[in-house]
């Protein structure tokens, strides 16, 4: 049992300069929240801004090289959660499945088009709901993403 999910965004959480990526139920009211890395931040940033960068990134190549080899990926699925650390998996035609982490998959599920799920044990372990009356808190959320560029999920080292 699975529910599909909408990436609300990403942000970065102060004072660790950490990145999280918002999920929230399609058809619910459970948000997952997952710590990813600077550069899968970057990534699903940027294409949730529309942003074409010259060159392919990572997700981008990625999605070309499934097409030039003929296959579909079908939706990723977020499977569980151990000791604090996400899995997922791509879900490819003829039920092909290859590990991946949340954040490499929903960067590339964005660039394809394809749903995203996560299973119901993850929600139940991780899944959180955020009441009505911090429905703005949410608001704020999307009106940061609006405003932030990619240099924002840049670390201090880079």
């Amino acid at each position: 049992m699975s529910s599909e999910m909408r990436v609300v965004g990403v942000r970065v959480e102060l004072p660790a300069n950490q990145p999280i990526l918002l999920l929230r139920e399609a058809e619910g009211e459970r948000y997952l929240p997952i710590w990813i890395g600077s550069v899968e931040a970057t990534a699903i940033a940027l294409e949730q801004q529309g942003v074409r960068p010259q060159r392919p990134l990572t997700h981008d190549l990625l999605k070309d090289v499934i097409g030039a080899l003929g296959r579909d990926l079908e939706q990723v699925r977020i499977t569980d959660l151990q000791e604090g650390t996400f899995f997922a998996e791509l879900v490819f035609d003829g039920d092909v499945r290859v590990s991946a982490r949340p954040s490499d998959s929903v960067a590339l599920a964005l660039r394809i088009g394809v749903p995203i799920h996560a299973d119901e044990s993850v929600l139940d372990e991780a899944g959180l709901i955020i009441p009505d009356e911090q429905e703005d808190e949410v608001e704020k959320f999307r009106e940061f993403l609006d405003s932030v560029s990619p240099e924002d999920f840049r670390g201090a080292d880079t």
